[in-house]
């Protein structure tokens, strides 16, 4: 057994329920990826502290075990102790694994409480991170800022400060994104035609004409593009939990059946902890990274941004009664799935720019990517793992809609490997209507996606996943 594998999938566990037993515990895309980064992080540096392999150094370097440590006794101390802490009232389904988590003399007792130690230091080196709420956060009234979904008007607001106040785990620089396009601005206003006939709620659909002598075209919302952008949903529903969770779950699935293209053969579980430590830090990062320059341009999301596009609608509109085209009043967007609930869809309650989705995935993929072999500024399709694969839990036909049917099984592929990924990843949020295209990334006049312009998640995700790996995951001074 690999105890990293196995404790990874107790903390993915971890994450689903902490979404669905109403204790607050590690919720949200911040605070989820936060807590799979530390977990992850003590099993490494558990496990690597045994090991004393220059090739695999310690993030907290810490005092040696004893040489009769068990390793897996090590990982489990690790991952026990950082769970309990960060999902408490979870503490019996942890007490159950690791119950079952064959853990053997000799040196069990030594290596539990080495793992143990390490997961300590690292829950103090954490110690001061803020929380996500908003605190008295005070939103913007003037034209373009972000404002909660008019369909769901009691939204609070997410992690306003948490970006900002956040130290980084593992980059070297606070990396920064260039302003979005604004109202006005020619991407903007074909972004904006585009999530409108694209993003739009199916029974509002024939409201919105389809501009097809438009360059490029723009039509409605295809079958395809309405399955992508539900299998990528995870947007904190009952049953599922975050993006981070769906990112490790597809990383996990590659790790366990798809051989090291440098190696010929499954990864050790010396190497799984670093891949995993490295993806989960890189999301961490991520969530830091993305926050702050969310609330730094402060974009509103379509619902408000079609509905309010002509200057009289709004708080802060001014007089005009001949109503500008691309405004559509009464727009809604298909919505993040209320998956498992019979609440409305929704658009996310924090600004659009850059997309939380982009920036997690590209940091996640990139970063599998480079540690299997791909080359630092390669922006091609991989063909790392033939017949790559995956069923998301969003259409496991197992969950529900929001109006109680269950979704049908679907199988999807990735010919282009992880980097089709990170695309279709990136646009999936347009086709539910809650993001701009440039959310995550620049795009040509042929709607294609155009890289390191620092513009959108996935450039941000690329540059993060970058730093991490080049550095050797080393501790951020930032």
């Amino acid at each position: 057994m690999d105890a990293i594998l196995y404790w990874n999938d107790v903390s993915l566990e971890a994450n689903r329920i902490s979404h669905t037993n109403d204790k607050d515990e590690q919720t949200g895309p911040t605070l989820s990826s936060r807590a799979l980064a530390i977990v992850h992080l003590a099993m490494y540096d558990a496990l690597a502290g045994i090991a004393q392999n220059p090739q695999f150094p310690q993030y907290l370097p810490g005092a040696l075990p004893l040489p009769i440590a068990s390793d897996n006794a090590a990982v489990a101390g690790a991952a026990y102790t950082t769970l309990i802490n960060l999902f408490p009232s979870q503490k019996k389904l942890f007490d159950s694994k690791l119950s079952t988590a064959n853990l053997q003399n000799p040196g069990l007792n030594e290596g539990f409480d080495y793992g143990r130690s390490v997961a300590l230091a690292l829950l103090g080196d954490r110690q001061n991170d803020p929380n996500s709420k908003a605190d008295g956060y005070v939103p913007s009234m003037a034209r373009g800022k972000h404002r909660p979904d008019p369909d769901n008007p009691n939204q609070d607001y997410h992690a306003p400060y948490y970006g900002a106040k956040s130290k980084c785990f593992s980059v070297t620089t606070r990396h920064t994104l260039n302003p979005p396009p604004q109202p006005g601005n020619a991407d903007y206003t074909s972004a904006l035609r585009e999530v409108r006939s694209k993003g739009i709620a199916p029974e509002l659909m024939a409201t919105v004409p389809a501009l097809t002598l438009s360059v490029p075209p723009i039509t409605r919302r295809t079958i395809d593009q309405t399955v992508i952008g539900i299998y990528w949903g995870y947007d904190g529903a009952s049953g599922l939990g975050t993006p981070p969770r769906l990112y490790n779950q597809i990383i996990r699935e590659i790790a366990i059946n798809k051989p090291n293209p440098n190696t010929g053969v499954l990864n050790t579980p010396l190497e799984n902890a670093r891949l995993f430590a490295m993806v989960n830090v890189a999301m961490a990062d991520a969530g830091i990274l993305a926050w702050e320059q969310k609330y730094i341009h402060d974009l509103w999301r379509p619902v408000l941004g079609i509905r309010e596009h002509d200057q009289s609608m709004g708080p802060s509109g001014v007089g005009n009664n001949n109503v500008d085209n691309d405004c559509h009043s009464l727009w809604l967007p298909l919505g993040a799935p209320s998956t498992n609930s019979s609440k409305k869809n929704f658009t996310p309650p924090f600004p659009a720019y850059p997309s939380g989705h982009a920036t997690f995935g590209a940091a996640a993929f990139h970063i599998t990517r480079l540690f299997y072999g791909i080359a630092i500024g390669d922006r091609n399709p991989d063909n790392l793992f033939q017949g790559l694969a995956f069923v998301s839990e969003e259409m496991n036909g197992v969950n529900e809609d929001n109006k109680k049917t269950v979704r049908p099984r679907h199988v999807r592929s990735f010919p282009g490997g992880l980097w089709q990924m990170i695309e279709e990843n990136g646009r999936s949020r347009v086709y539910l209507g809650v993001h701009w295209v440039f959310d995550a990334f620049k795009v040509d006049s042929a709607n294609n996606p155009i890289f390191d312009q620092r513009i959108g998640g996935v450039d941000l995700g690329l540059t993060i996943a970058e730093d991490i790996y080049s550095t050797g995951m080393s501790k951020s001074t930032v």
